[in-house]
């Protein structure tokens, strides 16, 4: 009895990937060749059999094929001698490197040239460098800067197609959709790091303006790329209009953030907080110490409780009150909101320096803020001060009665600067340095004229 030993399907599919042309994989291998990219794909086979060379193998091997061709075409010279290679290559392992020298032979990457026993760059190595450009690269949050870039190089040398503007149409899609996700998640922190994208992609827009719309102009006559390119500009259009959106959801942000009291603390600062606590379970554990205790009810309990409401007495409405007599209004007095003492403390203060000296110097803005007695000065208190400054010299201000009128009148201008001064204070950690410079009787300070001191 004769018996047939049929192949598995893992043997069968290894035969198919090793043996059928691209062709075969089609129901008619009539329509591979219809397909304008599958024949470009064919005329590129050199290109695909050297991507294969590098790619193929275990994933150690692969990489060390690609630093090795990487470091090769990095360096300026197209002629590679052995002392060459070994004085670039000299941490690897002799038969390491012949091993990957050999794959460069093999698929057309390094060529040979026996009579000078030395190797050759290819213009193939150079075209497949291209290709690895971006693994070379440095920063990984450029993909729409590479693109973009190949995009406005390939339209100054006049070879661009329209393939690479429908790339970039697709790039500028997708991130449409990711904007358009984060700001529909309301959430603050997702908000903040897609605008960052949003504001660099727009940059990168910006800065290929000009050939973009050079793009879009030229492409009459050929139809794919015209097509491309008015997909290309209104992909731009709505990816530029959707910094309208990133305010209107941050401001709606700004309006649903709670501050806790007069501390001056966000709900957003405590989640900022939150995220760098390693254990938060930490935090309840003298909560969930003492449980909260139920109490059950019996539906015959509840009943005799109504029945009781029911049954008892209620008490009997009494007669409406008359109306009091007519009398007249006891005296008193209004009492009208005080401005904070803060406000007349700090006024106060800088009367006394004006009066020390006959030519007052500059003070540090910070002895001003902080008060005559820093280490009892709470934050909330400074914030308040630093938000008065501006009064100072201010010409409208200098018309008003009352403190805020003696605050603007003080002969002071307060000059900020960018550099933040560390303190040695329970509530205040850092404060912007600045100064506090005395004003002559001609209207200019000390330090320079301040136009809002000069005015009448």
């Amino acid at each position: 009895m004769s018996r047939t030993i049929a192949p598995s399907p893992d043997l069968l599919a290894n035969a198919l990937e090793s043996e059928t042309p691209l062709a075969g994989y089609f129901r008619d291998a009539d329509l591979a060749s219809d397909s304008p990219l599958a024949w470009q794909l064919e005329q590129k086979s050199a290109h695909i059999d050297a991507l294969r060379g590098l790619f193929h193998g275990p994933a150690g091997l692969v990489r060390l094929r690609l630093w090795v061709f990487l470091t090769l075409m990095s360096q300026g010279d197209a002629v590679l001698t052995r002392e060459t290679l070994d004085q670039l290559f000299h941490a690897l392992r002799p038969e390491a490197l012949d091993t990957v020298l050999k794959r460069f032979r093999e698929v057309g990457l390094l060529g040979w040239d026996e009579t000078q026993r030395c190797h050759g760059i290819t213009p193939l190595a150079q075209q497949i460098a291209a290709v690895l450009g971006p693994l070379n690269s440095g920063q990984d949050d450029d993909e729409l800067a590479g693109i973009l870039g190949q995009v406005v190089g390939a339209d100054r040398l006049g070879t661009l197609d329209g393939r690479q503007v429908q790339m970039l149409q697709a790039q500028l899609g997708r991130l449409h959709g990711e904007f358009q996700d984060a700001i529909a998640s309301g959430s603050e922190f997702r908000l903040r790091e897609a605008r960052k994208r949003y504001d660099r992609a727009a940059r990168l827009i910006d800065r290929a303006s000009e050939a973009i719309t050079a793009i879009i102009s030229n492409a009459r006559g050929q139809l794919a790329l015209e097509k491309a390119a008015r997909g290309l500009g209104q992909a731009q259009s709505r990816l530029l209009a959707m910094a309208s959106q990133f305010n209107r959801a941050l401001q709606q942000v700004d309006r649903q953030r709670v501050t806790l009291g007069t501390t001056g603390i966000t709900s957003t600062d405590v989640k900022l907080w939150l995220q760098t606590v390693s254990g938060l379970h930490t935090l309840a554990e003298d909560v969930m110490a003492a449980p909260a205790g139920l109490m059950a009810l019996a539906p015959h309990e509840m009943l005799d409780v109504t029945e009781a409401e029911f049954e008892r007495d209620r008490p009997q409405a009494g007669a409406p009150d008359s109306l009091p007599l007519a009398q007249p209004a006891p005296e008193g007095n209004l009492d009208t909101v005080a401005l904070p003492q803060e406000l007349a403390e700090l006024s106060t203060m800088l009367a006394q320096w004006g009066l020390l000296t006959d030519s007052p110097a500059p003070h540090a803005l910070a002895d001003a803020l902080l008060g005559p007695n820093p280490a009892d000065t709470r934050y909330a208190q400074v914030a308040y001060k630093a938000q008065l400054m501006p009064l100072l010299g201010d010409a409208q201000a200098k018309g008003l009665a009352g403190a805020t009128g003696d605050l603007a009148r003080q002969p002071w201008r307060v000059e900020w600067t960018t550099v933040l001064q560390t303190l040695d204070h329970p509530a205040v950690a850092q404060l912007s340095q600045g100064l506090l410079h005395p004003v002559t009787a001609a209207g200019a300070s000390r330090h320079g004229p301040n136009p809002d001191l000069d005015q009448p």
